[in-house]
């Protein structure tokens, strides 16, 4: 019997395979998709995130970021990341990284899904296998969360986000924030010659309409497309719970509220190494308390952002207010504006 069963082979669920085998475990993940996996992400690692995925021996190339830029017309709030750089990666690159850790630790990688999960007092059996505990990291829209009944309903006018990129030179070492009144376009420069720019917006068309919201920055765009666009939503997750017996729920899996901040892949890793700690000192329920503790800031500042982006007058007063804010409220580091 393996120790840790993981469904979900995205950066959450090998987050925790890693961790797992650093902590003594043996771990093995299911994951139906081929390496490398590419989905809809606005590729922004916070410095938070950069540190995790070092301390986890994970080696990934992409381009430094020096802070997050809100932009609004003329107006703009600036707040460089105090202390350390973030980084802009492909999402491409970060997986393979990822990926090639954990099977250079010996984790064991098997095709499929997990579907229906059966427990008992002392193990979790789902795809054929037997272990003491179940990792649910797979996805947004989580089937495990889903059939554990652990999902809160959804509530109206989810948003939604698309990507692409872009064959232009970085204007920036910052992620862009571009506001108008139907949603935000993200910009992160992920290599040279190539920039990523995601939109979400609760109005649901065509990438090319919301890049139209956004006058100036289109023109920036001025090279070919040098991918597809890819999507994803309803952002918005509301979970009852993240512990189920002996399943634990960790990163998107875990509950959502939105890209706005950027803090995705950061909260994803940090969730995936609290659930194992938990694990390996032999307290399972501490995971929901320390679920709540970790990730307090990040839905309290998104909560409240996207309450004012969802009244006009209140969302032109979104960039402006940034400057009141104290250090370390935005990117976590001092903020200018002009």
């Amino acid at each position: 019997m393996i120790d840790v069963l993981v469904a979900g082979g995205g950066p959450a669920g090998l987050a925790a395979a890693i961790h797992a085998t650093l902590a003594g475990l043996e771990a093995v993940v299911i994951e139906p998709r081929t390496t490398p996996v590419d989905k809809a992400c606005g590729e922004g690692v916070m410095p938070s995130g950069v540190a995790a995925l070092r301390a986890l021996g994970v080696e990934v190339t992409g381009r430094e970021l020096r802070g997050i830029r809100y932009v609004d017309g003329a107006a703009r709030a600036e707040a460089p990341f105090r202390d350390h750089s973030g980084l802009g990666v492909r999402r491409t690159a970060l997986h393979s990284a990822l990926h090639q850790r954990a099977i250079g630790l010996g984790v064991r990688m098997l095709p499929g899904k997990v579907g229906e999960v059966h427990q008992s007092a002392d193990t979790v059996t789902a795809a054929g296998i037997t272990a003491r505990w179940l990792i649910a990291a797979d996805g947004l829209h989580s089937p495990l969360r889903r059939s554990l009944g652990l999902e809160l309903p959804g509530r109206p006018h989810g948003r939604y986000g698309l990507r692409r990129h872009y064959r232009v030179e970085p204007w920036t070492d910052f992620v862009e924030v571009h506001w108008s009144a139907h949603g935000e376009a993200y910009v992160t420069p992920v290599g040279d010659g190539l920039v990523g720019v995601a939109v979400l917006s609760r109005i649901r068309r065509g990438y090319d309409e919301h890049l139209a919201d956004f006058p100036t920055l289109a023109a920036s765009l001025r090279g070919p497309a040098a991918t597809d666009v890819r999507g994803a939503g309803p952002l918005r997750q509301r979970v009852r719970r993240r512990v189920a017996g002996r399943v634990l729920l960790v990163g998107d899996a875990a509950g959502y509220v939105d890209a706005l901040t950027g803090e995705g892949i950061a909260l994803a890793l940090a969730t995936a190494g609290t659930a194992i700690r938990c694990l390996a000192a032999g307290r399972p329920d501490d995971y929901e308390r320390a679920w709540a503790r970790l990730t307090r800031r990040h839905r309290l500042l998104t909560g409240a952002l996207l309450a004012a982006s969802r009244r006009p007058r209140t969302a032109r007063l979104i960039v402006p207010a940034a400057s009141s804010m104290p250090p370390g409220v935005l990117g976590r580091g001092p903020v200018d504006v002009w």
